[in-house]
């Protein structure tokens, strides 16, 4: 079973090959797709006269044949479990502007939660509109989870940053040997300027996220939890060359408000030369307490160290059965889509969104029959492992479920449930959890 996005002037479909079928498992709201009639499970069995159904296709393929001029109508043949029988749609391609935002919602009365995927051209437009909805709705303290987000433009990040200043704050500057310092500050006219702010961020956040991050910690603007970013902090130029060659060179490098660098240092790990691509990687994974660093001050007093990255100032410990081998094979095997469209999708929802996020819990049966499947096909699970791994498997089945049944935002919703770093922003916040 393999999971696709399909990025075209159709749609933005995500597909799975089920049994050499081809299933939606994703719509954009109001897109082409979904205006035609299409709907989350159904089988597509040809596209326009390419036949799809029992054969082994790629990626490329059904790309190419989605993709077509603006207006230009694809005819979608689609096998649907309550219709019994193919039926056409015909589809009208169109341009999709697909949001920066995975969702945004009220996680509890007074907090507000916006998980932002990529800092792309509309990203700050969407943000201020999502800011403005969750405080209408009455939100007045706000969760900005920049976990994953591996950046993006750089003007859309001081724009973003800039939302939670009511005042010209400096933001971030750019410094290099041969290129003088330049700074770059907030507008002053931030719509969340007030209330308290927690933000999110891992080893994979980096680039405009950690410009974001980093303002708003130097500012004591907010509280940052998790883990040490990823410290991308160069600015880069290009040169072209007369043969049409090109290159692209690093002149400066970003500072925090206080003069942090962003930018990790590139120090080689000596005891692992035989491979130049991750002899770089060693010492810097291992250098987790800032040995040496330069250490700064707030206006409130906190210490915040440089070294590159962002270090949190509540910390987010690794959770070993997330990155066990075992749950990482379970992942990339797809196993857990497959065995949710076989068991959930030929049923209807017993359930409201609201009830489902309240109060479905993935019974011990199901569980227990998830993992006989992993044994059947080769995952085998001991008994041990099926304890330690019961919580991450329930909290992936779960979500599934509620994106098929709901769509795409209902499955963040889930997966928030079992967070820690939702938790401990909760902590932070003084929310506490509905029991």
């Amino acid at each position: 079973m393999r999971c696709w996005k399909v990025l075209s002037k159709v749609l933005v479909l995500i597909f799975s090959i089920f049994n050499d079928t081809l299933m939606v498992v994703g719509l954009v709201r109001n897109g082409p797709a979904e205006k035609a009639g299409l709907r989350v499970g159904d089988r597509i069995t040809k596209i326009d006269t390419t036949q799809i159904a029992g054969r082994n296709i790629g990626q490329k393929v059904v790309d190419r044949l989605m993709r077509g001029t603006k207006g230009s109508v694809v005819n979608l043949y689609v096998y649907r479990d309550s219709l019994h029988m193919n039926q056409l749609f015909k589809v009208r391609r169109d341009q999709i502007n697909v949001s920066s935002i995975d969702v945004s919602y009220l996680l509890e009365p007074r907090t507000g939660y916006v998980k932002l995927r990529r800092f792309g051209l509309k990203t700050a437009e969407e943000f201020r509109t999502a800011l403005l909805e969750l405080k209408k709705q009455g939100a007045n303290q706000l969760i900005l989870d920049l976990r994953d987000n591996g950046g993006g433009y750089f003007h859309i990040a001081i724009k973003v940053a800039s939302e939670f200043f009511a005042d010209k704050r400096l933001l971030v500057y750019t410094k290099g040997a041969h290129e003088p310092r330049r700074e770059y500050f907030s507008d002053g006219k931030g719509v969340f300027a007030d209330g308290k702010l927690v933000v999110l961020i891992n080893e994979s956040s980096a680039s405009a996220s950690e410009i974001v991050a980093g303002a708003l910690q130097d500012w004591d603007r907010a509280t940052i939890v998790g883990r040490r970013s990823y410290g991308k902090g160069i600015v880069q130029e290009q040169f072209d060359f007369l043969d049409g060659s090109r290159i692209n060179l690093s002149i400066a490098r970003y500072y925090t408000p206080l003069g942090r660098s962003i930018q990790r240092k590139y120090t080689a790990n000596w005891s692992n030369m035989m491979n130049y691509v991750t002899m770089y990687r060693g010492l810097w994974t291992l250098d987790t307490t800032y040995t040496g660093a330069e250490i700064f001050k707030t206006l409130a007093g906190k210490q915040l160290l440089s070294g590159g990255g962002i270090n949190p100032d509540v910390r987010v410990e690794v959770d070993s059965n997330a990155v066990s081998l075992l749950y990482q094979d379970i992942l990339k095997s797809s196993l857990v889509e497959q065995f949710v469209y076989e068991r959930f999708t030929k049923r209807s929802p017993a359930y409201s969104i609201e009830n489902f996020l309240q109060g479905y819990r993935l019974p011990q049966q199901e569980y227990d029959k998830f993992i006989a499947y992993l044994n059947e096909r080769g995952l085998m699970v001991s008994e041990r492992k099926k304890k330690d791994l019961l919580k991450l498997i329930q909290s992936d089945i779960e979500a599934i479920v509620a994106r098929y049944y709901f769509g795409r935002e209902a499955y963040f919703k889930v997966k928030n449930r079992y967070d820690d770093f939702i938790d401990k922003s909760l902590e932070i916040l003084q929310v506490k959890r509905p029991s």
